[in-house]
């Protein structure tokens, strides 16, 4: 709606967005999470060891959850019939309650709320059991900052000042995470937020091996894609999300305005 000039946001929630709103298309300009936080996650003791468990439980969820929406091509990946399962719909709030509470056998949702908030809600961590997309088969990338595809055409110049920045930005939190966490912190407490500083830096820890220090971003720097890699997630969305037609890579990531690789690169 043009209300704002960036967005942060799953881009495969963006392709949908964009066959539905042709005349205002969004389009990812650089891609912070090199893997998707997308999973399922059971408790030990439900004896749910592997996905192939999950056939015929109880899974919980919002309605609009993508990895819920998505989990028909998680399903087929890892061998069971989609249709195996049961899914309980419930406010965001009361998803990770459910599992704790045994009303649900399993979740879906990101890594980096669903697992923090269940322990929060008092699970060990040790007692989370974890089905990441990415171990299975989907090439999904993660989250992205996304703007207008006018005003990309527009401002170039400023969003590739914006993303200088925000490359120096990660680079330090990568090098020194412990003391970006301490000013994120004390940031959010001077404008009024009440944060619980164990959790998110068990957030940040959780996130850091997985979705921003991989392999792939130690080859290809911060921000870029591997284009092969895409393309097969974005068929894999719109198989999942049941699209009439597979956008060209171009259409989804444009990584035009990136600092040059030497700048985005990480120790």
């Amino acid at each position: 709606a043009g209300q704002y000039d960036l967005g942060e946001g799953d881009p495969y929630s963006m392709i949908e967005f964009n066959a539905k709103n042709p005349d205002v298309p969004l389009v990812a300009i650089f891609v912070h999470f090199n893997r998707s936080p997308f999973g399922i996650y059971t408790l030990k003791g439900r004896g749910i060891t592997e996905p192939a468990q999950l056939a015929g439980k109880k899974l919980g969820a919002p309605a609009g959850d993508a990895p819920r929406r998505l989990w028909p091509v998680f399903a087929k990946q890892v061998g069971i019939d989609p249709a195996s399962v049961e899914w309980l719909t419930m406010e965001p709030q009361l998803r990770e309650p459910f599992l704790i509470q045994g009303r649900v056998d399993a979740i879906s949702g990101f890594m980096t709320s669903a697992m923090p908030n269940l322990v929060r809600g008092g699970v060990s961590l040790n007692d989370i059991t974890p089905f990441l997309y990415n171990d299975y088969g989907l090439e999904l990338y993660g989250n992205a900052v996304i703007t207008r595809v006018q005003l990309l055409r527009e401002k170039p110049e400023q969003l590739k000042a914006f993303l200088r920045a925000y490359v120096k930005g990660w680079q330090d939190t990568i090098r020194d995470p412990d003391g970006n966490m301490l000013a994120f912190l004390d940031k959010a407490r001077a404008e009024g937020q009440v944060l619980d500083t164990a959790i998110e830096k068990l957030r940040l820890t959780l996130a850091m091996p997985r979705l921003f220090v991989t392999e792939e971003v130690r080859e290809i720097g911060l921000g870029d894609v591997v284009p092969a890699r895409m393309e097969t997630a974005i068929a894999q969305v719109v198989d999942g999300f049941g699209l009439s037609a597979k956008p060209p890579l171009e259409k989804v990531f444009d990584n035009s305005l990136l600092p040059p690789q030497s700048e985005r690169m990480i120790a």
